[in-house]
């Protein structure tokens, strides 16, 4: 198992600040944005799939870095009822597939999307339950008319490359589960999989070891981002929070380093069970922690998670 970056995470130093920082951590790769939703982009996919020469300087620039590309990640909303909105994240989803054939990486991660409600939307429409009556139509609506014709495409375009698709499960998308992420593979084909990222799951009020099981056998990619419930605002509130994630004291939960919402025992065993299924790819670090700085939490996230990977390796157990 390698341990790695969600790279715009260092987007306002670039991309040679990024591969500094990798370096400076000792990391073994790194996931690399071409764009869309955070607007950090650290790689110009239309200009290395243009220029034969840029590509292959670009490649040395990582590889002189001591680093492989985990994935190349376009994280939009190519299902947005806003169609210059769609428009562009597909564009990039299909040049961040495109970029990756011919890099060698196996793996460009995403989002499923969220359609509107109807033909006359102009915004996503996100549904968590099944009545009144309207909202099982529109999600039977969104399923059958946008999310599995539109992704049957894909799975098609990025088979062609020889690339699987990793979709993070993430609320306000209609993949936010390993339910729906496994009815959207049975659907459109076994080139989906999943981006596992722990933090979406928790809060959600699901168990992360329970869904790696799920999810054996089409887990591409991982993401390594913790999430604190507060029990007490829960209690009143419940998980459903749409206060600014700024407002830490108010809200039901918060995004933390790895480590602060689930000690070493669960990131331990998390890892511990993604290498019983099978999985030995890529850990990569995202860091949203509204009360540690990135070079605080970040170096407390690589520490953390470096020391039970090298357990791992060595087949100690990890509470040892």
């Amino acid at each position: 198992m390698k341990l790695g970056v969600m790279a715009a995470l260092f987007g306002e130093v670039g991309l040679d600040g990024a591969l500094e920082k990798c370096r400076e951590y000792a990391l073994d790769c790194i996931e690399l944005p071409v764009g869309y939703y955070g607007g950090k982009k650290l790689v110009d996919a239309g200009a290395l799939l243009s220029d034969a020469r840029a590509r292959k300087a670009f490649q040395r620039k990582i590889s002189d870095a001591g680093l492989e590309i985990s994935a190349l990640s376009a994280h939009g909303n190519p299902l947005h009822p806003e169609r210059r909105i769609a428009e562009e994240s597909h564009r990039r989803f299909q040049d961040a597939v495109r970029l990756a054939k011919k890099l060698g990486v196996e793996v460009v991660c995403g989002f499923s999307g969220c359609p509107g409600g109807s033909p006359a939307d102009r915004t996503p429409n996100w549904v968590t339950c099944a009545w009144p009556d309207d909202f099982a139509a529109i999600a039977t609506w969104q399923w059958e008319k946008k999310l599995i014709p539109y992704w049957k495409e894909q799975v098609r375009f990025a088979s062609d490359h020889g690339v699987r698709i990793a979709l993070e499960m993430h609320p306000g998308f209609s993949v936010y589960n390993a339910d729906t992420l496994i009815r959207l593979r049975e659907k459109c084909g076994k080139a989906i999989g999943a981006n596992l990222d722990p933090s979406h799951l928790f809060w959600q009020g699901m168990d992360p070891l329970a869904c790696v099981r799920a999810l054996a056998g089409c887990i591409w990619h991982v993401h390594a981002k913790d999430c604190r419930i507060e029990p007490a605002t829960t209690a009143v509130k419940g998980v459903l929070d749409t206060r600014p994630y700024r407002e830490v004291l108010a809200r039901s939960w918060v995004f933390c380093t790895v480590g602060y919402g689930h000690g070493p025992d669960f990131w331990g065993d998390f890892i511990r069970q993604l290498r019983a299924v099978g999985y030995d790819g890529a850990i990569s670090i995202e860091h949203e922690d509204s009360l540690m700085s990135m070079s605080e939490g970040f170096g407390k996230a690589v520490a953390l998670l470096k020391q039970l990977i090298l357990r791992e390796r060595a087949g100690a157990s990890w509470w040892q």
